[in-house]
């Protein structure tokens, strides 16, 4: 027993390190890529690097105060947390409460900064979905249908705001957490399939969305136009070489390329640090996942298993999906690069999420019995119970 806290120690350590660095990777990064535009429409170049800090310090609070938290507390009010955070995400469709940027009403004014609702409602619906699918054969076909719905409701609304880089990342979380859990593989199969075929209805629905796949297919068929975004990023790598131009050197930050310093940060590292930046980078982030699945089967608890490994492979994910979208391998989509980019929201998202994380960690024996399924063998390792499924 010994051994194995040991164990999970210097993994919980080792997790640590690894955010530290991508957190403070980040705040350099957001510094590169956003002085210039920074000095020019805010009038310091440090405007959005404070910002920034601001929101990973609040990140960090939020994160400490999570850390503490019961589990078996927010696995019992997963479905209220849901409902609560859902009605914020409403509010993004309401004239005069919402912003819009390029189109999507994304946004909630609070003053201070615009907050995102959707970045949130994913480990929300994650906590739902852990709850429905780990319960879901005690459940009345009454009960099944009443908190599906709080599951597909935040999806509605990220097609209406249009927000469909969201949608695609909490319908990958809803089916991984599906995959894990207790749920029965003959309904699995099923909402795999139907999910894909409402995915693609979607995607064809939107003329924007098709535009972007072709613009992904050949960006050069409309250089100044859809394409205009990937050819810059492009440009960025093939610039940076291997050893890259030199960290603040970049040329495509200079107004070339559209959101430097959010969505297209990853080209910035591309330029500025080259092929050697690029592969770090992208390491960390496969460490992150490596570490996290590692510290999810160590856990006796399933609830903090699958919570846990379900909260690296949302990060995780968006992260890669991020760098595709940037390196042209996959279509365009309005998602930033966790920990990297600039963005207050997404922020305070990942780092209460991980607050999260360290309070399965430190989970009581007692709340392993709380959260334990009747007929379920114990101790759980989620990782491994679901792929031996």
């Amino acid at each position: 027993m010994s051994d194995q806290n040991s164990r999970l120690e210097k993994l919980t350590t080792y997790f640590m390190i690894n955010v530290f660095f991508l957190v403070l990777f980040g705040l350099i990064m957001v510094f590169s890529a956003s002085y210039m535009h920074a000095t020019e429409n805010m009038g310091s170049s440090y405007f959005l690097l404070t910002k920034q800090l601001i929101y990973t310090l609040l990140g960090l609070t939020v994160a400490f105060v999570f850390s503490k938290l019961k589990i078996i507390y927010l696995y019992k009010h997963s479905y209220k947390i849901n409902a609560a955070f859902c009605v914020l995400l409403t509010l993004t469709l309401v004239p005069g409460l919402s912003v819009v940027m390029k189109g999507s009403r994304r946004w909630l004014n609070l003053g201070f900064m615009n907050l995102q609702p959707g970045e949130f409602i994913k480990f929300t619906l994650m906590l739902a979905a852990i709850r429905y699918f780990e319960n879901f054969n005690t459940y009345s076909p009454k009960q099944k249908a009443l908190y599906l719905s709080g599951l597909v409701y935040p999806l509605a609304v990220f097609v209406l705001q249009p927000d469909f880089g969201t949608f695609f990342i909490a319908s990958m979380i809803i089916g991984f957490i599906c995959f894990l859990s207790s749920f029965p593989r003959k309904y699995f199969y099923s909402f795999v399939i139907l999910g894909f075929v409402g995915a693609a209805g979607i995607l064809v629905a939107a003329p924007y969305r098709m535009k972007r796949i072709l613009a992904f297919l050949d960006p050069w068929a409309d250089p100044r136009g859809s394409g205009f975004q990937i050819i810059q990023s492009f440009l960025a790598f093939a610039n940076g070489s291997f050893f890259g131009q030199g960290l603040g050197n970049s040329n495509e930050k200079l107004f070339y390329l559209p959101e430097a310093y959010n969505d297209f940060i990853f080209s910035v590292v591309g330029e500025e640090l080259g092929f050697i930046g690029v592969f770090f980078t992208a390491m960390a982030f496969v460490s992150f996942i490596f570490i996290g699945f590692k510290i999810a089967i160590s856990l006796k608890s399933r609830v903090g298993g699958i919570m846990v490994s379900s909260i690296v492979f949302a990060i995780g994910f968006q992260a890669f999906l991020n760098m595709g979208v940037v390196l042209g391998v996959l279509p365009t989509k309005g998602l930033n690069l966790p920990f990297i980019s600039y963005g207050g929201s997404s922020m305070v998202a990942n780092l209460a999420a991980l607050g999260l994380v360290f309070a399965c960690i430190k989970i009581h024996p007692s709340d392993v019995k709380a959260v334990k399924e009747k007929g379920k063998q114990s101790p759980v390792r989620a990782l491994r119970s679901a792929f031996a499924n």
